[in-house]
């Protein structure tokens, strides 16, 4: 389904999620201060905008309360940030995403309201370091501080075995969400699925029960 995005800030990590949304087909409106960078962008995005994330009459202006979700990207000013969500949840925006510099930006974005803090950053330094760590592991999602999910290679030992007869989640406190393969992902697979050797298994659990199905492999 088509969703409404905007995104403030056009940085690095704004003008990526809004060429992103855009080839998904999304209707994506682009907003930054700078000129130069909104310029950059108009090819990859519906609509973009020169104007100020902290003036609530310009936000108004373009619409921002007709928009499904509203992510703010501001890059290095804190202050700027900050404001901006704190006017966009006044403004009645269900949905507002934020890129968090630090810790203590994440805290004071929690306290406003924020729906959604990343870290885009301390994110992918996570993946790399499960990749470095681990040949084993194809791709790494934190959920929290205790609970991922990963996309990891079958095992030999597991080809042409059943789910039911490999008996993962009571043996490893871990639950198989997909199988991948090929091009085909089997979400929520049946108990009677077996698994073949090029397969590729997405999974969820603690941290600690993932590390331990990973090393069993």
């Amino acid at each position: 389904m088509k969703k409404q995005f905007a995104v403030i800030g056009l940085g690095r990590f704004g003008v990526s999620v809004s060429t992103e949304l855009h080839k998904l087909g999304h209707e994506v409106l682009a907003i930054d201060s700078n000129e130069a960078k909104v310029n950059e962008i108009v090819n990859d995005s519906t609509y973009s905008s020169v104007a100020d994330g902290t003036d609530e009459k310009s936000l108004r202006s373009l619409g921002i309360t007709n928009f499904d979700h509203v992510i703010v990207a501001i890059g290095d000013n804190l202050q700027a940030s900050i404001l901006c969500t704190l006017l966009l949840k006044e403004m009645g925006i269900a949905s507002v995403w934020v890129k968090a510099q630090n810790y203590y930006h994440h805290k004071v974005l929690d306290k406003i309201g924020a729906d959604k803090i990343i870290h885009p950053e301390h994110d992918m330094g996570n993946r790399i370091a499960q990749h470095l760590v681990s040949e084993k592991v194809i791709d790494y999602i934190e959920l929290s501080d205790d609970f991922s999910i990963v996309e990891i290679a079958a095992p030999r030992f597991m080809n042409k075995r059943s789910l039911i007869d490999l008996d993962i989640r009571a043996k490893f406190g871990v639950t198989i969400l997909g199988i991948k393969r090929g091009k085909n992902i089997n979400i929520s697979p049946m108990a009677d699925e077996q698994i073949l050797e090029n397969d590729i298994l997405i999974v969820i659990g603690h941290k600690n029960d993932l590390k331990r199905f990973e090393e069993s492999t």
